[in-house]
């Protein structure tokens, strides 16, 4: 039975994930992985973000307006992102925890360090359809063994050079597949050994999770998006770094 703190701490931790993919568009599972493996084992981090990242991921998806074209064209890239996510889902459990905590610690820093640079490359069309599933099952593997689904994949979309709303809704695609496959893996580990339990610890944190994100949506167009992503890059540049070396030593 978890405390009234860690209740109030979990509440909280969602609430400003959501906070954050309100005003940029992503970052809930980012965020929460984040926070939540400072007071827990990533493993139990992760089954608490799957109904959050879900339903917020799955609103995102079906909002945009090319959802038949972009399963077309991304097919392979999600496809590899189910195989890796499962293959690498054993390194968030059991002995390998450390590994996983030190793992999602590099995964922040270097999620923060490209958006910071925002480096600008553009994906030749004739190479997309063999990285496109290198990228996947990449993404797969850091997903199975952080619980973080953003590298490569985010970058590896910008490359892609989608319009605005493309891209968002190929993100919520790409972010929709990874919790799936993360939850899938969770479950493949058994890593999961409650899981009424830790579901309905997941579907509570989904109410402050939408909370959030209802409030960033609405500050949106009241504050600099680009001011907010550099402090939220640089939070969690310093956060993975703890994280990290808190796992390494």
């Amino acid at each position: 039975m978890l405390s009234a703190g860690i209740i109030a701490w979990v509440g909280a931790v969602f609430l400003a994930a959501g906070f954050v993919k309100g005003v940029v568009g992503m970052g809930l599972p980012t965020v929460a992985m984040g926070l939540l493996a400072v007071t827990m084992p990533p493993a139990e981090a992760a089954a608490l973000l799957l109904i959050p990242s879900l339903v917020t991921n799955l609103w995102q998806l079906f909002t945009g307006p090319a959802f038949a074209g972009l399963c077309r064209r991304l097919w392979t890239m999600m496809a590899g992102i189910m195989l890796g996510t499962v293959a690498g889902a054993g390194v968030l459990t059991g002995v390998h925890a450390g590994a996983a905590s030190a793992g999602l610690g590099a995964a922040l820093v270097l999620y923060a360090i490209l958006g910071l640079l925002r480096p600008g490359f553009t994906m030749p069309a004739r190479h997309e359809a063999l990285m496109s599933p290198l990228a996947g099952v990449a993404t797969g593997l850091v997903t199975g063994a952080t619980g973080v689904f953003v590298i490569p994949a985010v970058p590896y979309l910008q490359s892609l050079r989608l319009e605005k709303d493309d891209l968002i809704q190929a993100l919520g695609l790409s972010f929709t597949v990874s919790t799936a496959a993360l939850a899938i893996g969770l479950c493949w580990t058994g890593a999961l050994a409650s899981p009424t339990t830790q579901l309905t610890g997941s579907i509570l944190a989904l109410l402050p999770a939408l909370a959030g994100m209802f409030i960033g949506q609405a500050l949106r167009q009241k504050m600099s998006v680009e001011t907010f992503r550099r402090v939220f890059f640089v939070g969690l540049l310093m956060l993975g770094g703890y994280l990290a070396l808190e796992a390494l030593l």
